[in-house]
């Protein structure tokens, strides 16, 4: 019987892609150096802080990942006073109310990040739990975050469903053993089952995730 969703944040709840992208160019800029959508999807999409910084400054300090990781989120924050749910989430959040199904969101970002976003979307309320991933000994593609998020709803990876838009939280969230959902807000349908998805779908509206949940609730 279907007993939890497990939601990523970035890209899953709400698209914020863009304006993570954005924040990074801005912060770049200022160092002459340039930066593309190619260069985001490869180094930094889904990926936590530390990994990123790792990526995009190979030879800095921790110290200095550190900083400019603080200041990308608050130039993001900056961006981002208002944010939009996809399409079909307050439908999904409902149905899940209704029917008693415990909710968390399992996420990369930052504690301050995901305070932001989820007040900005006005839905910090519906979820019993934010699992982030920088306060674990281990972030996604590591299953800790997911295994984690079940403990806090105290369900089964075999009662539940995970959200996810890119290919370390696919990882992280197939390796929990979740039945995981991709959404293509980042990444192609083709990325998303290479790095595991058991569905792939464009929104919460879509109708394939609907007899998706129907089954899963059949089966209990």
């Amino acid at each position: 019987m279907l007993t939890a969703l497990l939601f990523d944040l970035d890209g899953t709840l709400t698209d914020t892609d863009k304006l993570h992208l954005l924040a990074i160019q801005q912060l770049l800029a200022e160092e002459g150096r340039d930066f593309t959508e190619h260069d985001f999807v490869l180094h930094c999409s889904g990926r936590a802080n530390p990994d990123m910084c790792r990526n995009l400054f190979p030879d800095r300090s921790v110290e200095e990942h550190q900083v400019f990781a603080d200041r990308k989120e608050a130039r993001f924050r900056h961006l981002s006073p208002q944010l939009a749910p996809l399409r079909g989430l307050p439908r999904l959040l409902d149905f899940a109310d209704a029917q008693g199904i415990g909710m968390v969101v399992v996420t990369n970002a930052p504690r301050a990040n995901a305070d932001h976003m989820l007040g900005a979307l006005g839905i910090a309320p519906r979820f019993k739990s934010v699992v982030v991933a920088e306060e674990l000994p281990r972030a996604k593609p590591d299953p800790l975050p997911y295994l984690t998020g079940l403990e806090r709803l105290g369900a089964q990876a075999s009662q539940a469903m995970a959200f996810e838009d890119s290919v370390p939280g696919l990882t992280a969230a197939v390796k929990a053993g979740v039945f995981t959902v991709g959404l293509t807000t980042s990444q192609s349908r083709e990325a998303l089952l290479a790095a595991g998805a058991h569905l792939v779908i464009d929104d919460f509206d879509d109708e394939r995730l609907w007899e998706a949940l129907r089954e899963l609730q059949a089966a209990g």
